[in-house]
Protein backbone atom coordinates (compact mmCIF):
# COMPACT_ATOMS: atom_id res chain seq x y z
CA UNK A 1 0.00 0.00 0.00
CA UNK A 2 1.37 3.36 -1.02
CA UNK A 3 1.53 6.00 1.70
CA UNK A 4 -0.17 9.29 0.91
CA UNK A 5 1.84 12.51 0.67
CA UNK A 6 -0.47 14.05 3.24
CA UNK A 7 0.67 11.47 5.79
CA UNK A 8 4.27 12.63 5.43
CA UNK A 9 3.30 16.30 5.68
CA UNK A 10 1.29 15.70 8.86
CA UNK A 11 3.85 13.32 10.43
CA UNK A 12 6.77 15.67 9.75
CA UNK A 13 4.86 18.63 11.13
CA UNK A 14 4.01 16.73 14.31
CA UNK A 15 7.61 15.57 14.82
CA UNK A 16 8.97 19.09 14.42
CA UNK A 17 6.36 20.47 16.82
CA UNK A 18 7.39 17.72 19.24
CA UNK A 19 11.02 18.88 18.92
CA UNK A 20 9.97 22.37 19.94
CA UNK A 21 7.94 21.07 22.89
CA UNK A 22 10.69 18.77 24.17
CA UNK A 23 13.33 21.48 23.87
CA UNK A 24 11.20 23.98 25.78
CA UNK A 25 10.31 21.50 28.55
CA UNK A 26 13.92 20.70 29.33
CA UNK A 27 14.17 17.14 28.04
CA UNK A 28 17.66 15.63 27.91
CA UNK A 29 19.81 16.93 25.09
CA UNK A 30 20.26 13.54 23.41
CA UNK A 31 16.46 13.07 23.04
CA UNK A 32 16.06 16.51 21.50
CA UNK A 33 19.09 15.99 19.25
CA UNK A 34 17.94 12.63 17.85
CA UNK A 35 14.40 13.89 17.41
CA UNK A 36 15.78 16.91 15.52
CA UNK A 37 17.86 14.69 13.23
CA UNK A 38 14.84 12.47 12.58
CA UNK A 39 12.72 15.54 11.84
CA UNK A 40 15.27 16.88 9.38
CA UNK A 41 15.45 13.54 7.57
CA UNK A 42 11.66 13.38 7.45
CA UNK A 43 11.57 16.94 6.08
CA UNK A 44 13.92 16.08 3.22
CA UNK A 45 11.92 12.94 2.40
CA UNK A 46 8.64 14.87 2.62
CA UNK A 47 9.86 17.49 0.15
CA UNK A 48 10.99 14.72 -2.22
CA UNK A 49 7.60 12.98 -1.98
CA UNK A 50 5.67 16.21 -2.55
CA UNK A 51 7.76 17.18 -5.57
CA UNK A 52 7.60 13.74 -7.19
CA UNK A 53 3.90 13.12 -6.51
CA UNK A 54 1.87 12.63 -9.68
CA UNK A 55 -0.85 15.11 -8.70
CA UNK A 56 -2.50 16.81 -11.66
CA UNK A 57 -5.37 19.25 -11.95
CA UNK A 58 -7.55 20.71 -14.67
CA UNK A 59 -7.45 24.20 -13.17
CA UNK A 60 -5.54 27.02 -14.81
CA UNK A 61 -4.62 30.55 -13.76
CA UNK A 62 -7.79 31.75 -15.44
CA UNK A 63 -9.80 29.89 -12.76
CA UNK A 64 -8.43 32.32 -10.13
CA UNK A 65 -8.68 30.97 -6.56
CA UNK A 66 -10.78 27.96 -5.65
CA UNK A 67 -12.39 29.69 -2.67
CA UNK A 68 -13.37 32.71 -4.77
CA UNK A 69 -14.20 31.60 -8.31
CA UNK A 70 -14.72 34.10 -11.08
CA UNK A 71 -18.22 34.41 -12.50
CA UNK A 72 -18.15 33.65 -16.19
Amino acid sequence: MRTSVFFWVIATTLVLILVTATASMGFPFNWVFYLTVAGQLMLVYMVYRVLTDGYTTEKTFEDFYEDRPLDR
